[in-house]
């Protein structure tokens, strides 16, 4: 029989388990921490008129939460495709969010939240998303940003099969749809989030950096 470690390692490499909870760390760090900082700061509303033609729309909430799960998953899986493949997409996932930092400190922004309709669970969802996640840090949208991240880390993936990748990419449009339908974003933090994951993914593919994230977590690049 097989013991709890076995089966940990095959669900989880040992090699990326710190970095992967660091990214999570620091993806925290960065979006409380900069929300702390700018308090007092002035907030820009970037709202246009195609924002305000876009309904809000309760149902779409649940797309905005169950993405969490759709989060956790599709790391643990680009994490299993190899140390290599990982620590480069560590690097990116960190990079770019020291970059959504410096956007949410230096361009603070905010957005007028409509009023909510409704006492179905959808509707209280609704509440609950708005009093637990204040209308700041919108510029670029890190649940745009994330999502989109879960797709590209598989998309040449020869371990995933195509309908999941399939499914991610689908997925992962929802999600940007979700930000517009619950009035959380922008457009334009839509289109913020999805470019910087390509150019963070994109560089992490180019250049070396990944090393230094390796060595930081203590993660051997030696097969």
């Amino acid at each position: 029989m097989k013991g709890v470690g076995y089966i940990l390692e095959k669900l989880i490499p040992s090699y990326g388990r710190s970095s992967l909870i660091g990214c999570l760390v620091l993806n925290c760090m960065i979006y409380w921490g900069a929300q702390r900082l700018t308090a007092n700061a002035y907030h820009y509303d970037l709202t246009t008129n195609f924002d305000r033609s876009i309904p809000l729309v309760n149902e779409w909430v649940y797309i905005y939460f169950i993405c969490y799960i759709f989060w956790g998953l599709n790391y643990i899986l680009i994490e299993r495709e190899g140390k290599e493949h990982w620590f480069r997409f560590a690097s990116a996932d960190m990079v770019s969010r020291m970059i959504c930092g410096i956007f949410f400190i230096l361009l603070p922004t905010t957005n007028v939240r409509p009023e909510i309709v409704g006492n179905d669970f959808a509707a209280w969802l609704m509440r609950f998303l708005y009093q637990a996640d204040e209308a700041s840090n919108l510029f670029p949208s890190i649940h745009c940003l994330v999502s989109w991240f879960c797709f590209i880390g598989i998309r040449k993936s020869k371990k995933i099969p195509l309908w999941y990748k399939i499914f991610s990419c689908v997925f992962a449009i929802l999600v940007c749809l979700s930000t517009q339908f619950t009035k959380q974003h922008y457009f334009v933090d839509v289109i913020g989030g999805i470019l910087l994951a390509e150019l963070c993914y994109f560089v992490s593919q180019k250049v070396n950096v990944y090393k230094l994230t390796a060595k930081i977590f203590r993660g051997s690049l030696d097969e």
